[in-house]
């Protein structure tokens, strides 16, 4: 976990403390819709276990939600925001013009980005970045020539592939599980067949071929979901063909429905994912309103028991869930608990 401290605003602070108190007494949360679950999990059982209201979780995307986080200080603004990345610097920057000045990362554990699809569908049981690439790339590399996407099916370019029309879901972008999605697959697929030299070679700058590895199709086979996993799962439910991106949860959750490919041969799990193993993994955060500590009732307490060992540990019930339990915990403890500052690179 580490803190971003920036310089702080006495008259914000001073805001929040006269009118938050009165008007506001739960904890308010947005943000990612794969943290969604961990959080909706621990708020219901903070209800119960604490003198405390049960706190307020939405979704909306890491994005959204940041966006919300940063738009000021007070008892209107949200306290906590839930992210599947980490803050960026633009976001960072947008706070501290709104009067949110120290923000709190906080790290719960890890989770996996996976590809599925109909559990009696087509046999995508394993695929590559490249696989991904070829198959959702605007421009992809065939007999060495930088061309538009041919590929209708996917054994067009890999015959160990099956038969069947491309057809993908994929996460919008204004959620956190896109980026990972773009940085580990498909940036990794254009290096891997080739596409990104060819790009260069052909007078892109590399920063240029970067940005166009990252694109994706725009003929009607990539189809960006900007909802939770239940419409990409909804969308798998009526399109027998189609391949969906969730978090690793979502999916062990789904098992009877879905059915899930190895990436570069790897499968999967939260040991694979902990062992680091499985190339497509990230790290799962929430963010605190540092100047709502101590204003609004129960944040503090919200936010240690989010990361104790009961709740976030390798035996409670975020692990329970999916969740791979983060082995510098003991650390965001105390750190979460004496709200250190930590200022960030």
């Amino acid at each position: 976990m580490s803190f971003v401290k920036l310089s702080a605003s006495a008259l914000a602070i001073a805001a929040v403390s006269a009118s938050a108190a009165a008007a506001r007494d739960n904890v308010q949360v947005a943000g990612s819709s794969t943290v969604l679950p961990y959080a909706s999990i621990v708020a219901e059982a903070f209800g119960e276990n604490f003198d405390f209201p049960t706190p307020v979780v939405e979704s909306g995307g890491s994005s959204s939600g940041l966006k919300r986080f940063c738009e000021g200080v007070g008892e209107n603004t949200i306290d906590v925001a839930n992210a599947s990345r980490a803050i960026r610097a633009k976001e960072i920057k947008a706070c501290a013009e709104n009067g949110v000045t120290d923000i709190v990362q906080v790290r719960i554990g890890y989770d996996g980005i996976v590809f599925a699809s109909q559990i009696n569908g087509p046999e995508y049981t394993a695929f590559t970045p490249s696989d991904i690439f070829n198959a959702l790339a605007p421009k992809v590399l065939v007999d060495g020539e930088l061309v538009d996407n041919p590929h209708t099916k996917w054994s067009d370019f890999n015959a160990d592939l099956p038969e069947a029309d491309i057809l993908a879901f994929i996460p919008g972008t204004k959620h956190g599980t896109r980026e990972v999605f773009e940085e580990k697959v498909v940036a990794a697929g254009c290096e891997a067949t080739g596409a990104m030299e060819a790009m260069v070679a052909a007078g892109m700058s590399e920063d240029d071929a970067e940005d166009a590895c990252l694109a994706v199709r725009t003929d009607g086979v990539s189809v960006d979901i900007d909802g939770d996993y239940t419409e990409t799962l909804a969308r798998i439910d009526s399109n027998p063909n189609g391949i969906g991106v969730f978090g690793l949860a979502f999916y062990e959750n789904n098992t009877d429905k879905l059915k899930v490919a190895t990436i570069d041969g790897v499968q999967p799990t939260t040991e694979t994912i902990a062992k680091g193993e499985y190339p497509v993994s990230r790290p799962l955060y929430f963010y605190i309103k540092k100047a709502h500590v101590g204003v609004i009732p129960g944040l503090q307490e919200y936010a240690e028991f989010f990361v104790s060992d009961e709740i976030a540990g390798p035996d409670g019930p975020l692990a329970q869930y999916g969740l791979v339990s983060d082995p510098e915990l003991a650390k965001t403890q105390d750190e979460v608990k004496n709200l250190v500052v930590m200022t960030s690179n």
